[in-house]
């Protein structure tokens, strides 16, 4: 059943559970299904990590279960808002494809955006202050993959979700789009011992991002996509082939005073000065 598991499991949240939401959409459905489904694959999720740890002790609450959820909820309604409020025209979206197509259509065009928003956010300092917050997690599971100041979130969302707006992004395209934003971030930041094979070179999932959350490493770091590697093999920043696994400790940043609770992280990026993108930063992780 593990060995199963282990392969089955992203097929059946980037599939199963899209394929489902899209299936709500096209059968006219009413849009809120939509919440108890999103509730479903956190609770499989979740489970998962349970049956198959990749790393056991990641299992264990470190007493950041209460901040990485008031992050995950503060972003999500933040994603929601944006989605319900923002109802342009559609005289540029490909409308007549299935909403599949446009669907995925949205989804590797927001993977554009948010990937180089990453990757520019490890190279200026003034980004890192606030996308630092991110990278304060000690250990890996599918919550705190929405793990991330307000702010910088606000900057991922316009870079790449401001031409799809611009252009006419449906309200139903929208909410399965951000749907899949929460799905793949549960996959991304995994504790499960998921096995992609080949696919490590095109699924930025949890045996890929692992690496991108290690301590140490050269700067700027490597593998910045958020549902496909295609800009980090771009950009020269990819690594998806053999590498040497990522310890129970192997995760964070190297600063004993960055603050752990919620509303400190998010006063952060004023507080203090931190590290520059080019000096110090570059010897810790990002």
């Amino acid at each position: 059943m593990r060995g199963a598991l282990r392969v089955l499991f992203v097929p059946v949240m980037l599939l199963g559970f899209n394929g489902a939401a899209v299936w709500i959409v096209v059968a006219h459905l009413s849009l809120f299904w939509l919440a108890p489904l999103l509730l479903a694959g956190m609770v499989f999720a979740t489970a998962v990590e349970r049956i198959i740890p990749y790393q056991p002790a990641w299992n264990d609450e470190r007493g950041d279960f209460g901040r990485d959820l008031a992050h995950a909820v503060v972003n999500v309604a933040i994603i929601l808002f944006l989605v319900l409020v923002l109802r342009p025209g559609r005289v540029f979206w490909p409308q007549a494809l299935p909403i599949w197509v446009q669907l995925l259509f949205a989804i590797l065009v927001l993977d554009a955006g948010v990937s180089i928003a990453h990757y520019l956010s490890h190279r200026f300092d003034w980004l890192w202050r606030f996308h630092a917050a991110h990278h304060s997690m000690t250990r890996m599971y599918g919550l705190n993959g929405l793990l991330q100041h307000p702010l910088h979130q606000a900057f991922e969302i316009i870079l790449g979700g401001g031409l799809l707006i611009a252009i006419g992004m449906p309200h139903e395209v929208g909410l399965l789009l951000g749907f899949a934003v929460v799905i793949q971030l549960l996959l991304q930041h995994s504790n499960a011992d998921m096995r992609i094979g080949p696919f490590a070179w095109l699924l930025a999932v949890a045996p890929v991002h692992r690496r991108h959350h290690r301590r140490t490493f050269e700067a700027p770091g490597v593998n910045f996509g958020l549902f496909v590697n295609i800009w980090d093999h771009l950009l020269g920043v990819a690594d998806v082939g053999e590498s040497a696994a990522v310890g129970p400790d192997d995760l964070g940043i190297e600063d004993p005073d960055y603050p752990k609770p919620y509303l400190a992280q998010v006063r952060e990026p004023w507080v203090r000065e931190r590290p520059d993108a080019e000096g110090e930063a570059s010897e810790v992780a990002h």
